[in-house]
């Protein structure tokens, strides 16, 4: 399959063919996209990212985003919706990242749901992105079909452009440090927390978080709870997530203060 063509777009009909892609891909009709044609227009003439991609003249991803702080340095990819299985998202974050490089600007940040596998495995291997903050509740709730309702919780996610991308031949995650241990386990399909002090933490991802909430809200709910707490207590603590083991673990390497051998000796008084 040959790759698709990636271009800035710049009319009103071009927009509106993204508001209604992407409306398809949430799930919330034409009414609700997740940006409007106007928007998309405003922030296309201010000299901000809007781009389509597109296969024998047909749009089949899009890509919204914006100058963000520190100021030229970085850029804040609001959206990104693409049809699924055809590396259509890869090449328009390839194409964002050659965009942003030409531009002087050394970082991409984007937000993502931490519990939807796919996303962190195309984030973390795919890219080599990482998250860097856990944010609560980011939009509110949401009811479109991807989200079903559930509470909004994202991690702010950066993407170094000083760095080679992982790019389409990355498969595979981190191999495992050792000493890893569990601090969120999947346990029958629900989330177990375990108490840990260990260096490296493991923390578990849902097998299909999307489908859960349209049968088992309950536990779907309870997956929320038990990833705000672990990796966003994590991520609080100052841990940094180094890596995604076996599409199913984000990795987690705490904190740790060095030594300072030359400091010297403090006595109570």
């Amino acid at each position: 399959m040959s790759a698709p063509e990636i271009r800035e777009l710049h009319t009103m009909a071009e927009f509106e063919a993204v508001a209604l892609l992407h409306a398809d891909i949430w799930g919330t009709g034409p009414a609700g996209a997740p940006v409007s044609a106007e928007i998309m227009r405003a922030l296309s003439h201010a000299g901000n990212y809007v781009a389509g991609a597109y296969e024998d003249g047909r749009l089949v991803g899009a890509s919204v985003a914006f100058f963000a702080g520190p100021v030229g340095t970085c850029l804040h990819s609001h959206i990104t919706g693409a049809v699924a299985g055809r590396g259509v998202g890869l090449a328009l974050k390839l194409h964002q990242r050659q965009w942003a490089l030409a531009r002087g600007l050394r970082r991409i940040t984007w937000t993502y749901d931490p519990l939807i596998r796919r996303n962190a495995y195309f984030n973390l291997v795919k890219l080599g992105a990482r998250p860097e903050e856990y944010l609560t509740s980011f939009y509110g709730a949401m009811d479109d079909s991807t989200n079903g309702g559930d509470e909004s919780d994202r991690v702010l996610t950066g993407w170094d452009l000083t760095a080679p991308p992982a790019g389409a031949g990355a498969t595979q995650g981190c191999d495992l440090p050792g000493g890893a241990a569990h601090g969120l386990r999947d346990d029958g399909g629900r989330p177990v927390t375990v108490a840990t002090d260990a260096e490296i933490v493991l923390v578990a991802l849902p097998d299909d978080i999307e489908a859960l909430r349209r049968t088992d809200p309950g536990a779907a709910r309870a997956w929320r709870l038990a990833l705000r707490d672990t990796l966003g207590g994590l991520l609080a603590e100052g841990a940094r997530v180094v890596g995604l083991h076996e599409r199913r673990h984000y990795v987690v390497r705490r904190a740790t203060t060095p030594t300072d051998p030359n400091a010297e000796e403090q006595t109570a008084p």
